[in-house]
């Protein structure tokens, strides 16, 4: 063997040694198939699960109007109130009447005892108990009358004073002050932020598994994704379209959305193994998404990959990497090998 063949030999041997010692002194994590839920991602409508329109109850007058379009009433706040002289008075009456009929009860229990006591002693007929008894019934009576007249008359009374069913906001006014309005007819109408829900559609090719699994999440805005709180499937489908809707309710919470808005919901259809790599592996150069690969000898290279959804800290990898490939997790320090390298 020539001398210089001899000492090529050794620097490459050199060489290839120092390779070896600077990639194993890089941290590196192989690319492993891990099983995960599988997703079926359909558009979707953000809705206000309470949203609804009170009506009145009664022909009135309206005399105060204390909320109007865009703003917020808490939890049975009085909305509005109609002229209620006439249900006052009413209840007056009623409250009268129940007032009289206790004190002919009374009247009626004390003679029906004086009667029975009296009967007792033989000094009078059957006939003066069993009209006595037949009084402190007919008082009775009238007593339980007065109560549910007096109860007609609070629930009247009452309709003449509107209050917010839930916490919202008015998205309309129907009424003006000083209108009069009859029974039945729409006074305001509001939704809640509280409770919200994406409503969509799935065609019938998924419903089983969407029904199956029962699990969901809402893809709001800036890619933030909610856990469904629980979801419903209608029992049926629609004749032209022939697709399911389903309603995904959300946790109470404010997640900076609005009825009407566009999201996405994802439904798990079922379990699919992905390849997968550490999201802090993953590199990219303008238009290039790679990983650094680190070989059994020791070589590094940058290899292109196609990228999936990020699950927590970890990224699916759809092509350009196999499983069990090692991978530097230090991006930095494995391009300032690279370059040492060549």
């Amino acid at each position: 063997m020539s001398y210089k063949l001899a000492i090529g030999l050794i620097g490459i041997a050199i060489l290839n040694f120092h390779q070896s010692v600077l990639a194993a002194e890089l941290a590196v994590v192989s690319a492993a198939l891990h099983s995960s839920k599988q997703e079926r991602v359909f558009d979707a409508v953000i809705e206000a699960v309470h949203q609804s329109t009170v009506s009145a109850q009664l022909v009135g007058r309206v005399v105060e109007i204390n909320y109007d379009v865009d703003d917020f009433v808490p939890k049975d706040s009085v909305i509005l109130r109609f002229r209620d002289s006439e249900q006052r008075a009413r209840l007056q009456q009623a409250e009268a009447a129940l007032q009289e009929a206790r004190a002919r009860l009374k009247e009626a229990n004390d003679e029906f005892a004086r009667a029975k006591d009296i009967y007792a002693k033989k000094l009078v007929a059957k006939a003066e108990l069993d009209k006595a008894e037949a009084g402190q019934k007919a008082a009775r009576a009238r007593l339980e009358a007065a109560e549910a007249k007096l109860a007609e008359a609070k629930e009247q009374f009452d309709h003449t004073v509107i209050k917010a069913p839930f916490a919202g906001i008015v998205t309309a006014r129907h009424v003006e002050l000083g209108e009069t309005v009859g029974v039945g007819q729409p006074l305001m109408t509001g939704f809640s932020f509280e409770h919200l829900r994406a409503t969509t559609q799935i065609p019938q090719a998924f419903v089983n598994a969407v029904r199956e699994h029962g699990q969901a999440r809402v893809i709001l805005k800036d890619e933030l994704s909610i856990e469904a709180q629980s979801l419903r499937v209608f029992p049926f489908a629609d004749e032209r379209s022939h697709s399911f809707n389903v309603r995904v309710n959300l946790p109470q919470g404010d997640y900076g959305v609005y009825p009407g808005m566009f999201a996405k919901v994802a439904f798990v259809t079922g379990e699919v193994e992905r390849l997968m790599v550490p999201a802090m592996a993953v590199v990219s150069r303008s238009e290039l998404t790679g990983v650094y690969v680190v070989a059994e000898d020791g070589r590094i290279s940058l290899r292109q990959i196609r990228v999936g959804r990020r699950i927590g800290e970890q990224v699916e990898v759809l092509a350009g990497l196999e499983a069990g490939e090692q991978v530097a997790t230090d991006p930095i320090a494995a391009g300032i090998e690279l370059k040492q390298q060549r």
